[in-house]
């Protein structure tokens, strides 16, 4: 099974050790899936993981020790463009749906619910969810 994880679920995962971002996280890590994510996605972990709100809360060890773990997933160097077409609720979610349609992952997990990616439902073959419904698809026990 492979995986996208929307980067808010990746920060929640570093709030906090109770909930369904860090059992994803965590089962991860554990080889229960792939994960794949790309250049674009770690260079906006990087720097969100430095505005003051966050830093305040989040331990500096902690994120490199996820962007160590980022860089050993499956990672995108080149995103494909998306179609014009394409109904973008926050054209900054973009390179998610293009590492989506790049990968064939089997989902797409985001915590983001006024944006719009949830709304879509899917993107090509691949699923989009909240973290709590792929832990119950998935049988992860949170």
């Amino acid at each position: 099974m492979r995986i996208i994880l929307d980067t808010n679920v990746l920060v929640a995962a570093l709030i906090s050790r109770h909930g369904a971002p860090d059992t994803i996280y965590r089962a991860w890590r554990a080889g229960r899936f792939e994960l794949i994510t790309s250049s674009a996605q770690l260079d906006e972990f990087r720097r969100i993981s430095r505005y003051p709100k966050l830093r305040a809360i989040l331990r500096p060890h902690l994120i490199g020790t996820m962007v160590n773990n980022l860089n050993r997933a499956l990672i995108i160097e080149k995103l494909p463009a998306l179609p014009d077409n394409m109904d973008l609720g926050d054209p900054g979610d973009a390179f998610l749906l293009a590492m989506a349609a790049a990968s064939g992952a089997d989902y797409l997990v985001t915590g983001d619910y006024r944006a719009g990616l949830l709304q879509k439902g899917n993107v090509g073959r691949t699923r989009i969810v909240n973290p709590a419904s792929f832990c119950e698809e998935t049988a992860l026990e949170q």
